[in-house]
């Protein structure tokens, strides 16, 4: 797209927020009933790879005037776009689904419930080809930042403002020290693992604040342990590749990682094969990697970030429904691309007449060895992706890690089991329709294990550490993990 065209978009949807009915301080919603979804899980008809970003920001990431009593927030002061135009933007990148998650602050609570929300509604009205969903950039207690994604129902903004209001660490004015610390943090996954309507929480650029490889910051090992042991089905994972990619586009470091880079455009604790993630699969964790924007300004006027879905893309196999949307991130049904590398991906494991796909487990049994056969599925992009290139997929590993159960130390960051088992080019797969298969045996299978798989238009065999190239160049994509079940 132009960026006559980019320019288009964002004044139709700095347009259609102006045109808005609803002001701030009201909160009586009356959603219609067509728009409510069924947050319950359901059969598996009609499930497709669906597109979307859970970390988008708008003008509701502001700042705010302190020198008043209750502060005063400053709309557009941190990112500048209306909620309606980050949907249109998503829609035209080839998203079904999104979520603005703004910056929290002192009182934004009260922001979000009676300005951002009604805002929400309308775009809903207005783009109803995207889900839209509610939630926010958690200010995490003792953490960084984490997706909170509130699931679609009527009191989903009265859920969020309990949840905000009660444990964002930046939300009391004047500020309480004692919001920001693990036992907060513990506190808040509890409540949330206890309300009727379970949200999501997936960390944010985890390593950003890292001096080193395997040194961590703001974001730890342990921390994701103890809040993965507290609640699992609400703590699912962390941002494999950041936001923020068009940086050195303008000079600046890939996802804002100015400390220690990126890997691919990945974070250290995915790209590196046997580290952290797999430490955390390796237990047997369900911990899953996602890809987003974190989308703010874009890299034409100024900024560091694509569009919802100009590179980055999170894959879910679901319906087109909240609900299921939600429970494919749950449960791991997810990949994940840069630059529409791929627009398809599949990986399944096979034996003993059983099989399982991304997120799934197959259950052996112990009495008889077994071989498993590992299927790699991928359809490369038919055309031009959004900086008019035809990227060809170079390289797929298949990377296989043991389960060995929980470690002692929650600090441990490696899975020494953790390998790239087969390396895979051109000749090594084969045409079926409009994909590429890939088949690898797994010989005499006597135990636990996972298997992922991650891709590149590269001839990097392991991704080199991020600079000044062009994001476009350096493209991945990573399938989220299978396992296998010996018993």
């Amino acid at each position: 797209m132009s960026r006559r065209q980019l320019v288009k978009y964002a004044g139709v949807g700095a347009t259609l927020a102006a045109a808005s009915p609803l002001v701030g301080g009201g909160v009586a919603w009356a959603d219609d009933h067509e728009d409510r979804q069924d947050n319950q899980r359901g059969d598996s008809r009609n499930r497709v790879w669906r597109a979307g970003d859970h970390h988008v920001h708008s003008e509701y990431s502001g700042d705010y005037d302190t020198s008043t009593n209750p502060p005063k927030f400053i709309k557009g002061a941190d990112a500048v776009y209306p909620i309606v135009t980050n949907a249109i933007m998503a829609k035209n990148f080839g998203l079904t689904w999104a979520m603005c998650t703004d910056h929290g602050g002192p009182t934004h609570s009260k922001v979000n419930l009676e300005q951002a929300y009604p805002d929400l509604l309308l775009s809903r009205k207005l783009v109803p080809e995207v889900l839209q969903f509610w939630g926010m950039e958690f200010d995490t207690p003792a953490l960084d930042h984490h997706t909170l994604m509130i699931p679609r129902h009527e009191g989903e903004a009265q859920q969020l403002f309990e949840l905000e209001s009660r444990f964002a660490k930046n939300d009391p004015f004047p500020a309480d020290p004692g919001r920001n610390t693990e036992a907060k943090m513990i506190e808040f996954l509890k409540v949330a693992r206890g309300m009727p309507h379970q949200p999501l929480v997936i960390a944010h650029h985890a390593s950003r604040s890292a001096p080193g490889l395997g040194v961590y910051g703001q974001d730890t090992p342990r921390e994701f342990r103890n809040g993965h042991n507290v609640a699992p089905e609400i703590y699912v994972g962390f941002e494999g590749a950041p936001g923020h990619q068009a940086g050195p586009l303008n000079g600046g470091a890939r996802g804002g990682y100015g400390n220690h880079p990126t890997y691919g455009g990945f974070d250290q604790m995915t790209a590196r094969v046997g580290g952290l993630w797999d430490s955390l699969l390796g237990e047997g964790r369900r911990w899953w990697i996602t890809a987003t924007s974190d989308s703010h300004v874009h890299w034409t006027r100024g900024g560091a970030d694509f569009w919802p879905g100009e590179y980055s893309k999170t894959y879910v196999l679901a319906r087109q429904d909240y609900g299921d949307i939600m429970d494919g991130l749950r449960n791991g049904r997810i990949w994940v691309t840069t630059g529409d590398l791929v627009t398809s991906l599949d990986v399944t494991a096979r034996g003993q007449g059983r099989s399982a796909a991304m997120g799934e487990t197959v259950t052996l049994s112990r009495r008889n060895r077994t071989d498993v056969e590992i299927e790699i599925k991928f359809r490369p992009l038919n055309g031009a992706n959004h900086n008019g290139d035809r990227p060809e997929v170079r390289r797929v590993d298949l990377i296989v890690g043991d389960i060995v159960g929980p470690s002692a130390n929650l600090d441990a960051d490696t899975n020494p089991t953790t390998k790239v088992v087969a390396r895979f080019g051109p000749r090594d797969w084969r045409r079926q329709g409009a994909d590429y298969v890939i088949r690898h045996t797994l010989r005499d299978v006597g135990g636990d294990l996972y298997a992922r798989v991650r891709g590149t238009n590269t001839d990097e065999a392991e991704p080199l550490a991020d600079g000044t190239e062009s994001p476009w160049d350096d493209l991945w994509f990573y399938s989220n993990p299978v396992f296998v079940h010996v018993r």
